[in-house]
């Protein structure tokens, strides 16, 4: 199979929808990267970002970050904890910045100094904690 380029995407919008669900990366695992393949093409980066509510991208291309806010510390805190467990299961760990009543979640693909499939699948996960 062919990657989808941009052309593809306009011709073919299904295409778009199918390939690059929700629900498509949600059931993917993440893969062991230790570098060695390139960085995910600006489209694709287009394509997953719009599947994620409230997630945005670096200037540079090379993370994604989301703010979380809560009712208090305690709430933070457990919510850091089932990010952590989600993902230590996937092998793909996240930076984090917390305080009182908010996590900011930073994913990043750190072997290939940019963003890969992986960094998009536990971005799903991480929504679906909070998903109302």
């Amino acid at each position: 199979m062919r990657k989808l380029g941009i052309d593809d995407l306009s011709a073919n919008p299904e295409a778009q929808t199918k390939e690059y669900s929700l629900e498509k990366l949600f059931e993917k695992q993440c893969k062991p990267c230790e570098g060695g393949i390139d960085t995910l093409p600006a489209n694709r980066l287009i394509l997953y970002l719009e599947q994620l509510p409230g997630w945005q991208i670096s200037f540079d291309q090379k993370s994604i970050a989301r703010k979380f806010k809560f009712s208090g510390f305690l709430r933070t805190i457990s919510f850091i904890n089932a990010v952590a467990w989600i993902a230590n299961l996937q092998g793909h760990h996240p930076d984090f910045s917390a305080g009182y009543d908010y996590c900011q979640v930073n994913f990043t693909t750190h072997a290939i100094d940019g963003l890969s499939e992986n960094d998009f699948i536990c971005a799903a996960r991480v929504n679906a904690l909070v998903k109302s």
